[in-house]
């Protein structure tokens, strides 16, 4: 009988409420260090807890509800159109490519870039190297509009290199003008994010067992072997941290698209279906398809780094 009554759903839910109120009361007065800790504890992790329900699940939230909705201009009933539009629709996948493979190609040409730069910078002493850094770090502090401009001054139509190779090869600027084109958007999005993962293989190479490295080379291993066999397995949860951070940066790259409008991606399309017709639900579908790629992407991406971290 006893084993009967302690089953019941009631008895447990007063006792896990009683469990609440008592920790909850040992945070408002902790008597214990234990109590105190938690404290200190609580009262750090508070203003995170504020902001993130703030600017974080209630935006988030809204946002769902919208793209549910059943009206244009009302948050009323439900329907799932919006969605059925996302995943039928052959313009949508096509947004969709497109983002991912500039996304990912960016972010593989910048990490790419970044290994060897990030290598130099920390294990030689370069002249000027406090310049080097400074202009290596430069493109992180500029909008996406004023590193697009500054692509169309270097590669439009008037651009210096554009200008210089069409001096050097005799043929006319506008042929060798990249700019307005993809490509011209793949360097745009590569100037503004190898700074980023250049900054992050840094602190990584920081922690590279130099002694590794030089017992390889004394055995008669070669740089390439070297870097391959020590240097490499010691930076890969940087490169992948790298990975992730570029390939989230370049999914959400907008100011550099108002400029450069060559291919058509996520953000961009966002904007349009709020600008044209103002279609509220299939905006609020595309971000949250967004969130929930960029929040699994990440959580994978981290457990991956963990798991190599681990090894």
């Amino acid at each position: 009988m006893l084993g009967e009554y302690t089953d019941r759903p009631g008895p447990r839910l007063r006792a896990s409420a009683v469990r609440v109120v008592a920790v909850f009361g040992s945070v408002l007065n902790p008597v214990t260090e234990r109590d105190r800790r938690r404290r200190r504890v609580v009262a750090l992790c508070a203003p995170f807890a504020i902001l993130v329900a703030i600017a974080g699940a209630y935006p988030l939230l809204e946002v769902v509800r919208i793209s549910v909705s059943a009206e244009q201009y009302r948050s009323v009933g439900f329907s799932l159109a919006a969605y059925e539009t996302l995943f039928t629709d052959p313009y949508y996948r096509e947004v969709a490519f497109n983002s991912l493979w500039l996304a990912g190609g960016t972010a593989l040409a910048s990490v790419g870039v970044a290994v060897p730069v990030a290598h130099a910078l920390e294990k030689y002493d370069l002249p000027g190297e406090d310049v080097l850094v400074t202009l290596v770090s430069f493109p992180i502090s500029l909008p996406g509009i004023v590193a697009a401009f500054m692509i169309l001054v270097l590669l439009g139509n008037n651009g210096l290199v554009t200008n210089l190779f069409a001096m050097l090869t005799g043929r006319a600027a506008t042929d060798l003008a990249i700019a307005v084109s993809a490509s011209g958007l793949f360097v745009a999005f590569c100037y503004s994010m190898i700074p980023r993962a250049t900054l992050i293989l840094r602190g990584t190479y920081s922690e590279v067992d130099h002694a590794a490295e030089e017992a390889a080379q004394s055995l008669g291993a070669t740089p390439w072997q070297t870097f391959r066999h020590v240097t490499f397995p010691q930076i890969r949860p940087g490169i992948t941290g790298a990975l992730i951070l570029t390939f989230r940066t370049g999914l959400a790259i907008f100011g550099t698209l108002i400029v450069i409008q060559t291919v058509l991606v996520w953000t961009l399309q966002i904007s349009r279906e709020l600008a044209t017709g103002y279609n509220i639900q299939v905006a609020g579908a595309m971000a949250t398809v967004y969130f929930l790629f960029t929040f699994a992407f990440t959580a994978f991406g981290l457990r991956y780094t963990d798991a190599e971290v681990g090894l």
